[in-house]
């Protein structure tokens, strides 16, 4: 039997309505300008900077030793990130809908929840933040008013989708990088500030934890790449994604991180305060564009949200996605996210960190099983069509070997966490060093290839090209 996937026909370019469905290539707007403006300007807020913070804060690291971990963490995180990005241009569908040809069309639904939960965390996590930066400013302003407008800014974005999105990523990846560049060059004039971690000591634990923040923080984003690469040409080929994807994403998150280290030296207690303790009123206006930036890019946040629980409702009910499902979808889910972002005022940053933790774990034996389905099983291969089909068409509605190899892949990791909840066995013989990651890794992309490769379900010669 044939499937073939749902046509919508766009009546108003401006409000997306293709929503999860493959994008048609006359609809495919995006450039490698567009896609990399994405990167860098999401990566451009106060979330950043706080991330940054924890290596010369909360762990102690020297400043130059916090910066190294920084930027070995990204190099890392960042090129699984643009390996999934690659996909985009190819398959013209959201990430982690194409979960369904490793887990099949049911077991793909409980990876787009577990993606629909985090991004919501990430979308509380910046109306938090960004709420935080204001009040530096405006210290009378009430915090949950801010979050209140904050969210709406974001919502309305989502609502109209891609195209809006993007303009506005490209617009402020220019201002941003301008406040950004001014404040770093300041900071570093400043001995004060420099000076502030000289008796700092190099910790293996410290230095491997900050690493394995700047992996998760790449990671992050695996999930929803290819929900902005797909909007790319075909034509473009897979290079120009993962270049645009990697190099935006390393340099902006790099970047930023980095004044957060300076800052986190200077404020451990309240990095962003640091802005307008030593910066006086441009750092007031620094942390003003950070504020309302971070309501802007948060509607990319809840974009991948929105896609991710419209596939879970494809997945699990007999529903037809509709614009209007999209945008109630968004209000809803946008709500939500606020009442979570207003409920977690309190101890945010001790929070976040698990949050960032507990992320790299869960995300670690996706990404392995997904990049070798794509490269080495599959080699790109996929029938679309079938991804929509309710009974999985060749890919089933239940992969067991995805499935299984994605939860012993995540027990592999146990023995090794290293997390405030629980800590494994093997995690103090190795000086609370966090390998877990590579472990999970390594050995869920080996069991994968092993299982799939004796079980495949259908003969290579039979799997016909994307149409």
């Amino acid at each position: 039997m044939t499937h073939e996937p749902p046509v919508v026909t766009q009546t108003f370019k401006k409000f997306e309505q293709q929503h999860i469905l493959p994008i048609p290539e006359s609809e495919r707007t995006g450039t490698n300008w567009s896609l990399a403006a994405i990167w860098v300007s999401l990566n451009m807020m106060p979330l950043t900077v706080v991330t940054g913070a924890v290596a010369s804060g909360s762990y102690g690291l020297p400043i130059t030793w916090s910066i190294i971990a920084i930027l070995t963490g990204n190099l890392i995180g960042a090129f699984g990130s643009a390996l999934h990005a690659s996909q985009g241009p190819h398959l013209g569908i959201p990430q982690m809908l194409q979960a369904r040809a490793q887990f099949g069309y049911l077991g793909a639904s409980l990876f787009a929840l577990i993606a629909f939960i985090m991004f919501m965390g990430f979308f509380a996590s910046i109306l938090i933040v960004a709420k935080e930066a204001l009040l530096a400013v405006f210290p009378e302003f009430n915090g949950t008013l801010a979050i209140l407008l904050f969210s709406l800014v974001g919502v309305a974005l989502c609502v109209f989708g891609y195209e809006l999105l993007s303009r506005t990523m490209a617009w402020l990846s220019i201002i941003i990088a301008l406040a950004v560049t001014v404040s770093m060059i300041i900071f570093w004039t400043k001995p004060e500030v420099t000076s502030q971690r000289a008796d700092a000591m190099f910790t293996f634990e410290g230095f491997f934890a900050m690493l394995a923040i700047g992996i998760v923080w790449q990671l992050a984003y695996a999930p929803y790449v290819s929900d902005y690469t797909r909007y790319l040409p075909k034509d473009t080929g897979p290079k120009a994604a993962f270049w645009g994807t990697y190099l935006g994403l390393v340099g902006s998150s790099v970047f930023v991180m980095t004044l957060g280290v300076l800052l986190g030296a200077a404020n451990p207690d309240n990095p962003l305060a640091a802005l307008g303790d030593f910066l006086g009123p441009l750092g007031l206006l620094v942390l003003i564009i950070f504020a309302v930036s971070s309501a802007l890019i948060n509607g990319v946040e809840l974009y991948s949200a929105v896609m991710n629980a419209l596939t879970v409702m494809q997945s699990n009910f007999r529903m037809v996605i509709t614009s209007a499902t999209r945008v109630w979808t968004t209000i809803l889910a946008g709500a939500l996210a606020t009442f979570i972002a207003i409920m977690g005022q309190g101890d945010f940053m001790t929070v976040f960190e698990s949050f960032l933790t507990l992320l790299l774990y869960v995300l670690i034996p996706w990404s392995a099983i997904n990049l070798v389905d794509y490269f080495i099983v599959q080699k790109g291969e996929y029938v679309i069509a079938d991804l929509f089909a309710r009974d999985g068409g060749r890919y089933g509605r239940w992969n067991k070997v995805g499935l299984t190899s994605y939860g012993i892949g995540l027990v592999a990791q146990a023995p090794f966490m290293v997390t405030p909840l629980y800590t494994g066995p093997l995690a103090a013989p190795l000086q609370n060093i966090d390998i877990a990651w590579l472990v999970g890794f390594l050995f869920t992309a080996a069991l994968y290839l092993v299982l799939t490769r004796s079980a495949r379900k259908v003969p290579e010669s039979t799997v016909v090209p994307v149409a």
